[in-house]
């Protein structure tokens, strides 16, 4: 708490910040200019820039084979077993931190035992099932699929109601609106807005 809350709000020193500074000559107040390119924009939130980098590998493969069969699995196993369980008269939840966690050595595994045969070699639809090491990137997938299905469906209560008390068979099509997809303008992209329950399940 020794800190003060001007430390705690100031962004830190972004890279290219980083790179002016050294380029400024000692005797010389003038400051070497790098080439204009398009910064990255730094949280204000000293949490959050310590903890998420602001620069991003293009090499590192992201739709891959298995981010879509672990991220698949994970959301349909966490959806079914939570809203099985709620239920219950003491519910048991299963979040997903479980899954983030459990999928680390199954994507290692997949990494190490699955071909990495090139299928199509040299056309348009040439792809490979075992691009490399699993990575950082479609640990953050799985963990959004995951989290996508560790919660249960609130409206499920109605269907409930009217099936046990009511005796009414509904048929229904669901259509779900994600508010922070719809204002992801103002929730999601400005590097202020801060989401201290999902900063804690960063993958390292």
């Amino acid at each position: 708490m020794a800190e003060s809350s001007e430390e705690i709000r100031a962004p830190l020193l972004s890279s290219r910040e980083h790179e002016r500074t050294e380029n400024t000559n000692p005797g010389s107040s003038e400051v070497t200019e790098l080439p204009e390119e398009e910064e990255e924009e730094n949280s204000p939130v000293r949490q959050v820039a310590l903890t998420v980098p602001t620069t991003d590998d293009p090499t590192l493969p992201v739709l891959t084979f298995r981010m879509w069969v672990l991220g698949t699995v994970s959301c349909v196993v966490l959806s079914f077993l939570n809203q099985f369980f709620w239920y219950r008269t003491e519910p048991m939840t299963i979040t997903a931190i479980s899954a983030q966690i459990a999928v680390v050595p199954l994507g290692r595994l997949m990494a190490a035992h699955i071909t990495d045969r090139v299928f199509f070699k040299g056309t348009r639809w040439e792809f490979t099932l075992n691009p490399g090491p699993f990575n950082v990137k479609e640990h953050v997938l799985i963990t959004i699929f995951a989290n996508s299905g560790a919660g249960t469906v609130y409206a499920i209560h109605v269907v409930t109601v009217v099936k046990v008390f009511y005796k009414k068979h509904i048929t229904f099509f669901v259509l779900g609106f994600g508010w922070a997809g719809i204002f992801r303008r103002y929730l999601v992209e400005p590097a202020a807005m801060w989401w201290p329950a999902n900063l804690v399940q960063w993958p390292s």
